[in-house]
């Protein structure tokens, strides 16, 4: 059940996510982006994963609400901070209830059409930690949206 629900909890958090220079000015260019993760999971690696994301105009202008967390689980409670400083995203997330769980990301926007990421996932039952993640993305601009 942990694991379901870390699998299914650290896509989100790393597809909520991502900002340098580019992010004072909130944006990044709309289009076809290539997100490359690479994820360890309580210390092992787990296989490189290659997705694209198609990002709108509205969505590249706002940064801060485009690759914030947001929580969908049921039966818990969550809160979040934001914060957009010296050209970075930084966000933390924690979420109480049968599993607590705290996740932190780290974005940084190189130009319009890059960016790199670092996002942690711990996972804790009965006090006891049960997870332990970290994610490296990177997000490249591939062009238009199909």
């Amino acid at each position: 059940m942990i694991a379901i629900a870390l699998r299914l909890l650290a896509p989100a958090g790393i597809l909520c996510l991502t900002a340098s220079a580019y992010a004072q000015r909130e944006r990044i260019d709309p289009g076809l982006w290539k997100v490359t993760t690479r994820l360890v999971m309580n210390g092992a690696p787990m296989p490189v994963e290659v997705k694209t994301r198609c990002v709108s105009g509205e969505q590249a202008s706002d940064l801060v609400k485009t690759f914030s967390p947001e929580s969908a689980s049921v039966n818990t409670e969550c809160k979040s901070d934001q914060s957009m400083q010296s050209g970075g995203l930084k966000w933390h997330m924690q979420c109480r209830g049968q599993i607590d769980i705290d996740v932190t990301g780290d974005f940084t926007f190189d130009s319009a059409t890059h960016y790199s990421a670092t996002v942690a996932t711990k996972a804790f039952m009965a006090g006891q930690k049960v997870a332990d993640s970290s994610a490296a993305i990177e997000g490249e601009h591939a062009g238009a949206c199909p």
